[in-house]
């Protein structure tokens, strides 16, 4: 199995495209490949999935440990012929001005050989200091070797000498820019998968460009080689709770990982559409409403008057319910459009969520619970994380959120017995008896609905 992780010294050098060209490469090799994110990132994944058909998984220090990290990555990544992770950010940039959950620091926790993506842009023997700095920052930096993006041929021709001389690292391709081939971007990121028109046309392109100018022999031969065993099956659930879970293109934040802990505590999931739909799945006995770009789509969910007055009735009779960040405020009185309108939401909870300027709370923290709820016991810290532009006039004063990286402190969130509601995002993977909880809550339900 051949195994990269593709970083990069800063955001905005193209891994995204990096990655998608070289799946579809891989794929078209026969090689099936696998993929992973580092961090909290839903968007990237999606494109991943879109190039390969099968599943991209996260990968997150922070939120779950470097046992479970390994686990989980030897587990999705075992019958798979290649396995490409995307590094985050700057390949360094941890935590609070540390490397703690960086890109480096996973590559390192999976002993991953990193193939680092740089931008030749006006720079040549500067370009080889700075990657030498890169390279002997860390004693095991895992940099294997280099990965010219956004760079003519006849550029590579002349740099890929320089850099090797003055680095020690091979230089593996390059990458010309594709205008044909590129990713748009929105206020949290790329636009997701969904939204590009003729992806798998833009990712052939890429994958046919890649063909040419990547060194496959060097690139396969660098590449770890080792096989991941194939991890047994677990027995099946004995029960199977039916879960409505949001999933759609205003819905659409939802690690994979989370589905799967779902299942494996014993749910059946029910997709819905917010959007489309005209109620909840018939035998829904929990309700999972993720994140997403509900903002965008304010206006059609507001028409959907149908579906929020049966939202709104289920979490009122009782319905276990988790809602984060999107979710959360699709359950608020109103919502702010893009086109600054605001447009009524299901009503359950007492905000209205309007556009911000800039990024709010945005980055881990820990949530600390004062009492016992659905998913947390009273004094249990929980890692999150947030993401978003939008506020709410009432964020819910339940939990206790700190910071990681500044210590930063607030309250937030709506709990109960049988709902969480809030801004941060969770990792149920990181915290299996999370999803253990909101089953067990949602099957109580299911008896009493039975008994009725």
């Amino acid at each position: 199995m051949v195994e990269w992780m593709i970083a990069a010294a800063s955001s905005g050098s193209g891994k995204t495209v990096v990655v998608c060209a070289l799946l579809a490469a891989l794929r078209e090799r026969g090689m099936t490949p696998c993929a992973f994110k580092c961090g909290p990132d839903y968007i990237d994944p999606m494109f991943h999935r879109a190039v390969l058909g099968v599943e991209s998984h996260n990968l997150d220090l922070f939120l779950s440990g470097e046992d479970c990290l390994r686990r989980h990555y030897g587990r999705c990544a075992a019958g798979h012929g290649a396995a490409v992770t995307e590094g985050a950010m700057g390949f360094y940039d941890g935590i609070g001005g540390s490397d703690r959950a960086s890109a480096w620091h996973i590559a390192d926790t999976l002993d991953l050989p990193v193939l680092l993506v740089v931008r030749p842009k006006g720079a040549c023997l500067t370009l080889a200091a700075q990657i030498n700095g890169l390279r002997n920052f860390r004693s095991r930096s895992r940099i294997a070797g280099l990965f010219l993006n956004g760079c003519t041929a006849s550029l590579a021709a002349r740099l890929g000498p320089v850099l090797e001389r003055e680095t020690g690292l091979p230089v593996l391709g390059y990458l010309p820019i594709l205008d044909e081939a590129a990713l748009e971007s929105r206020h949290l990121g790329l636009c997701t998968a969904a939204e590009v028109a003729d992806l798998s046309v833009r990712c052939t392109a890429l994958a046919e460009q890649l063909s040419k100018t990547l060194n496959w022999p060097r690139f396969l031969a660098l590449g770890v080689r080792r096989e991941h065993p194939a991890v047994p099956e677990t027995a099946a659930a004995v029960r199977c709770v039916p879960i409505a879970v949001a999933e759609d293109r205003a819905f659409c934040f939802a690690y994979r990982e989370t589905y799967e802990i779902f299942r494996a505590a014993g749910a059946e999931l029910l997709p819905f559409s917010p959007l489309k739909d005209s109620t909840l799945p018939e035998r829904a006995c929990g309700l999972y409403l993720p994140g997403g770009y509900p903002e965008l789509y304010a206006r059609r969910l507001a028409e959907n008057g149908s579906m929020r007055r049966a939202v709104r009735a289920a979490v009122e009779a009782g319905m276990p319910t988790v809602a984060e960040c999107g979710g959360f405020l699709y359950l608020g009185r109103s919502l702010q459009g893009t086109d600054g309108a605001a447009y009524p939401m299901a009503g359950v909870l007492p905000g209205t969520a309007v556009k911000k300027d800039r990024l709010v709370r945005f980055g881990y923290a820990e949530l600390t619970a004062a009492e016992d709820s659905l998913l947390f016991r009273k004094g249990e810290r929980v890692p999150v994380h947030e993401f978003h532009y939008w506020d709410s006039t009432e964020n819910g004063t339940a939990l206790t959120a700190v910071k990681a990286a500044t210590g930063q402190r607030w309250s937030c969130g709506f709990v109960g017995k049988r709902l969480y509601a809030a801004f941060p995002h969770l990792y149920f993977a990181g915290r299996p008896c999370l999803a253990q909880r909101f089953i067990d809550a949602a099957a109580e339900y299911e008896k009493e609905e039975t008994r009725r």
